[in-house]
């Protein structure tokens, strides 16, 4: 049996868990060390660390501080590990905790970061989803039933000085030229709700007013929410700092590509059981400066999809040249507008697309001027047949039952 070498108690903030952070930062001590050929647990919080409640209002998603997140389980320290090296680490199994064996789901207003479709759905929308055993539904979604298909949409290792200063220049440029944008561009570092582990007094203050927050996936890893990282993934990352200092938290139930929602997925709190080793000098070896892995082989075996386009042409019908990121937002809504007619509301559909094991693909980037991009829904989810016939839709959905939503103060 793996020893869990960090525990949390989700009644307990988790500031007042040592062997947590919040930030990305050199200066954070290792909450654990371990000798390479380790296997050990870690449990972890959701990513808002507690803030959102299994019940049937948004106001929490609505008024959800998001300066805190993410509330990562770590850093582990790896005995001999140095910089250039790639730290592999093998995800042996992912689960919930059997004390909070549900998720949620949401859309956070977009006064509070928007998403995706923020234009589209601005307000606070939030649904919740039950696990039973590998499959979940939601009482706020009707209709739909699928396998999860776990995984940490957060996990990597610390950065150098070096690499925190870059981080942390780039990103300031780019919030300079926009500096009101909401959302923003960006999210700077933020001292004030920085959670810094181990770390005190003077030494914690300066490291919080520069670590870096952990929204994005940069060249360490971090929140990269790859949906088919889960059991039986094998990951290879590069190794800035002596130790290494890998960290993992924003556990996901189930995703699709892309995590549109943004308050994405299904997150949730839980447990990762890993084992880690090293390759010396392995980033000059193999030229890597990103992570690479080796997929899970435990995928859920959907097999008959309904696959919409988009291409670079946005809602307004402007033009874009070969952008993927507006035909991808166009096929989403080509699935939610179809959705629709079926009886889901806008909302459902958004968070279907968000939470099941959609898939997203590039389909093309050649052929000027529009990308294509296309998402792929498994229709096996669904209680009913959606697929297109003589006879059009039949409406299943009654709307009775819709995602609780608020608005905003």
């Amino acid at each position: 049996m793996a020893d869990t070498l960090i525990k949390v108690d989700l009644k307990q903030s988790p500031y007042d868990n040592p062997l947590m952070h919040n930030r990305w930062h050199p200066d954070i001590p290792m909450a654990v060390w371990v000798e390479p050929g380790a296997e050990f647990k870690l449990e972890t919080y959701d990513w808002t660390g507690g803030a959102i409640k299994n019940d049937d209002s948004a106001d929490d998603v609505r008024d959800v501080d998001l300066s805190t997140v993410h509330f990562l389980s770590g850093p582990v320290g790896v005995k001999g590990a140095e910089p250039g090296d790639l730290l592999v680490v093998d995800l042996l199994d992912i689960g919930a905790r059997d004390d909070s064996l549900w998720g949620f789901n949401g859309f956070f207003s977009k006064k509070n970061g928007g998403g995706f479709l923020t234009e589209h759905y601005p307000l606070a929308q939030k649904s919740i989803w039950d696990f039973h055993g590998m499959f979940t539904n939601s009482r706020h979604i009707p209709g739909v039933n699928f396998a999860g298909l776990i995984h940490p949409g957060l996990i990597g290792c610390l950065p150098d000085q070096k690499m925190l200063d870059a981080w942390n220049a780039r990103e300031a440029e780019l919030i300079a030229t926009d500096p009101d944008r909401v959302p923003g561009l960006a999210n700077p570092p933020n001292g004030t709700t920085a959670h810094m582990g181990k770390l005190q007094g003077e030494a914690k203050a300066k490291a919080a007013a520069e670590g870096a927050r952990t929204v994005p996936p940069r060249e360490h890893g971090g929140n990269c929410d790859i949906k088919d990282l889960s059991r039986g993934s094998k990951v290879y990352f590069p190794v800035y700092v002596e130790g290494a200092g890998l960290s993992v938290g924003d556990l996901h139930f189930s995703q699709g590509d892309g995590e549109i929602t943004f308050c994405g997925a299904i997150e949730m709190a839980g447990w990762v059981h890993m084992k880690v080793s090293l390759i010396k000098g392995g980033m000059a070896k193999y030229g890597i400066k990103n992570p690479i892995f080796k997929p899970s082989p435990v995928t859920p075996n959907y097999k008959d999809y309904l696959i919409f386009e988009g291409i670079s042409v946005d809602e307004s019908g402007k033009q874009h040249y070969l952008d993927v990121t507006v035909a991808y937002r166009q096929a989403c809504l080509n699935a939610i507008e179809y959705l629709k007619k079926f009886g889901y509301s806008g909302a459902q559909a958004y968070s279907i697309l968000g939470t099941a094991p959609v898939q997203g693909h590039i389909s093309g980037v050649v052929d000027v001027p529009n990308a294509c991009a296309t998402l792929w829904l498994p229709t096996e989810i669904f209680d009913f047949d959606i697929n297109p016939t003589a006879a059009g839709p039949v409406k299943m959905l009654d709307g009775s039952i819709d995602m609780p939503i608020s608005q905003d103060k």
